[in-house]
């Protein structure tokens, strides 16, 4: 039973060796490494790690992740999964604004055995190709074919929705008009604001949202926009150290 994770994801960096020299240098002076996780910004000690131990997420999760990223951020994409496990015993869609390769959407998919419910759809948009006019910064696989890539990985799951456009106005191509699950990643304040604006009064209720950036000071003009939009409806999210913001509505 492992009951460790030790990657080397870290972002923002400028001497790299030292960093890492520290780190070492911290995880050699604790009486025991079990329970540590290094990782995605995160440096934590003497805790559960309960998702390495969930053995379906654990395969879904091996089965899928190829990079050091992905790799990297389990502790995220765990959190997204337990967040979409909820949605399943609510009535209504899943949804994932800025899929990028469709991975995290695939593990849960695997996870909650998605297929098997064919009345429920999991609506994947994304713009999947970056030129200097969008607003979201590229990333190493955006291009002509990533769409196509995308629809491909979900051919099994006809009731996978993968749609290409920008947020909001691709909602107009597909939508669901009840939502169980939210995951917006989407790396641009007006885009997830956008988002907002359509979805969040068809969220039901005890459906929970995940903001993957809201967290992250890169990002962080994305959590000025939604604090006070949310407020004005009373919500409050709440910061994880993955770097994620949850709401439950």
């Amino acid at each position: 039973m492992k009951h460790q994770y030790l990657s080397s994801l870290f972002f923002g960096l400028s001497d790299v060796p030292k960093f890492f020299a520290g780190i070492n240098q911290a995880l050699a002076s604790l009486k025991s490494t079990t329970g540590a996780f290094t990782g995605d910004n995160l440096f934590t000690y003497s805790r559960n790690l309960s998702f390495l131990t969930d053995d379906e997420f654990m395969s879904a999760y091996k089965a899928h992740v190829t990079t050091d990223v992905e790799k990297g951020i389990i502790w995220r994409i765990a959190v997204v999964a337990w967040a979409a496990r909820n949605g399943m015993r609510l009535q209504g869609d899943f949804v994932e604004c800025a899929c990028y390769k469709g991975i995290t959407a695939r593990i849960v998919c695997d996870y909650v055995n998605f297929g098997a419910d064919p009345d429920r759809n999991y609506y994947l948009y994304d713009l999947f190709e970056h030129d200097a006019s969008m607003p979201h910064h590229n990333m190493p696989e955006h291009g002509k074919t990533l769409f196509d890539e995308v629809k491909g990985r979900f051919a099994h799951l006809p009731n996978v929705v993968v749609t290409q456009g920008r947020v909001p106005d691709s909602f107009a191509q597909a939508a669901p008009d009840r939502i169980a699950f939210m995951h917006l990643d989407l790396n641009n304040a007006d885009a997830e604001i956008g988002a907002l604006e359509v979805l969040f009064d068809r969220m039901v209720p005890g459906a929970i949202m995940v903001l993957d950036d809201y967290g992250w000071l890169g990002y962080r003009a994305q959590k000025l926009a939604e604090d006070p939009w949310l407020e004005k409806r009373g919500y409050r999210v709440l910061e994880l150290p993955t770097g994620q913001g949850l709401l439950v509505k």
